[in-house]
């Protein structure tokens, strides 16, 4: 039976190698769909996770992921060697940038490795993770040519970016379109096939190149834009402006903005490394990408504005950070999520440590936090004594489980990065990207 058959009949057996925060929610997918699903990860804490039908995925339903395990419909595994009986596979293993920022991409390299070994004819192989163009062709084509396979004959290669938004709860897999383009057409038509019985849009491209850019350009315009209103914010305090109000009245516009919100810095696993990609790949070319360059020296400088602006707010109060002791509020990188993945409270966490500050955190999402060798542990409820007893409170993160009314009125000093106060004058409450008002001399 040929491939396209198979998946049509859902006779095809796939497997999903990398279990995250991606490839789980898609294995689950698949299995929702009517396919048996090999899960593979290098981690045996996952594997054991999952054969005990333990969700670690904040986007992956429970009882899904129960059912799929109990019915033998997902197979978690740690052996490589199960891919001789797959006929699709999609890889979904984390691509990190090293300390120069430049692209790491050995978790792909090491699933070539094992591919190379298992790998045989008539089987579909989607790249999901992101990574610079080129990647598929130049990297992975050429090692499982070497095995004696011809692409687009008797082997099929494509690359479909993630794209994954952690906590949304109205865009999750099968509702986001799905772009995809493979080395043939024959290849693109045969991801198509697969991503269409769990997708329900497919959006095919001419290459894998162009899919690949697909993904740095919707990260790199996130990227741009959050860094723009982040230099905006520092310009109203210096004018003495509130930068939440001339944006919230600028995005009334109906033509021409895109409102864009500042905060204390860029997390996540995509957007403050998928620029890097793009600006690494161009250097190679002899090209100078200047604005990704630009919006991720002002991303990566708020963590230290937000320090700047508490040791400013203690100043008032008469007290130095030496000695202070903080509350922050919110440690994972966006609201109503448990990821911590380049969140920015990691950084303003390590500026404070240094400047002698005693730190304590209350995340109702991430209850235990391992930074710079040592290990917090969230406050297990947020109470008046705890606020009261701070010199300061710092909002990071503006989760909706947080009562931030029992912040605003227990706390001695408060930090708003988020404008969770936005109608709020007190002289106790600094928020980011507000300036005092200076009156005009005569």
């Amino acid at each position: 039976m040929k491939l396209k058959e198979k998946i049509e009949n859902r006779d095809a057996k796939v497997g999903v190698i990398g279990l995250g925060y991606v490839g789980l929610p898609l294995a689950l997918e698949f299995v929702r769909t009517g396919f048996h699903v090999s899960g593979i990860d290098i981690s045996k804490t996952k594997i054991n996770n999952l054969k005990k039908k333990k969700n670690y995925i904040q986007d992956a339903s429970d009882i899904d992921l129960i059912k799929a395990v109990e019915d033998e419909k997902l197979v978690p595994t740690n052996d490589f060697s199960v891919i001789k009986n797959l006929d699709a596979i999609s890889i979904c293993v984390p691509t990190p940038l090293n300390k120069q920022k430049n692209p790491d991409i050995s978790f792909i390299n090491n699933v070539i490795s094992e591919l190379e070994k298992f790998i045989h004819p008539n089987i579909l192989i989607i790249l999901e993770s992101t990574t610079y163009p080129g990647t598929t062709r130049e990297l992975i084509l050429p090692k499982l040519e070497s095995k004696g396979l011809t692409v687009g004959e008797n082997f099929w290669l494509c690359f479909s970016p993630e794209r994954i938004d952690p906590g949304n709860k109205h865009f999750g897999t099968a509702n986001t379109p799905k772009v995809l383009g493979g080395i043939t057409e024959s290849c693109t038509k045969h991801g198509k096939a697969l991503y269409e019985t769990i997708v329900n849009k497919v959006i095919p491209v001419s290459s894998p190149e162009s899919a690949e850019m697909v993904k740095l350009l919707e990260n790199t315009f996130r990227a741009v834009n959050i860094g723009l209103a982040n230099e905006v914010a520092i310009m109203c305090e210096k004018l003495g402006i509130n930068v939440w109000e001339v944006i919230s009245a600028a995005s009334t516009k109906p033509f021409g903005f895109m409102k864009f919100t500042p905060g204390p810095g860029l997390g996540g696993h995509c957007i403050p490394i998928d620029p890097y990609y793009l600006s690494w790949k161009l250097k190679a070319l002899d090209y100078d990408a200047r604005f990704i360059q630009l919006a991720g020296q002002i991303n990566t400088s708020m963590p230290l504005h937000i320090f700047d602006i508490i040791r400013n707010s203690l100043n008032t109060q008469q007290k130095a950070l030496n000695g202070s002791k903080i509350l922050i509020i919110g440690v994972a990188y966006k609201k109503n999520v448990d990821d911590v993945r380049e969140s920015p409270a990691l950084d303003i966490i390590k500026l404070l440590e240094s400047a002698g500050v005693k730190i304590s955190y209350f995340d109702p999402f991430v209850k235990y936090l391992n930074l710079y060798q040592n290990r917090y542990k969230s406050l297990f409820e947020l109470t008046k004594e705890q606020i009261k007893k701070t010199d300061a409170v710092v909002i990071i993160t503006d989760h909706d489980q947080i009562n931030f009314n029992l912040i605003l009125n227990n706390a001695s000093l408060i930090v708003d990065t988020r404008d969770v106060f936005p109608d709020v004058k007190q002289s106790n409450l600094f928020k980011l990207g507000v300036g005092e008002v200076k009156p005009t001399k005569l």
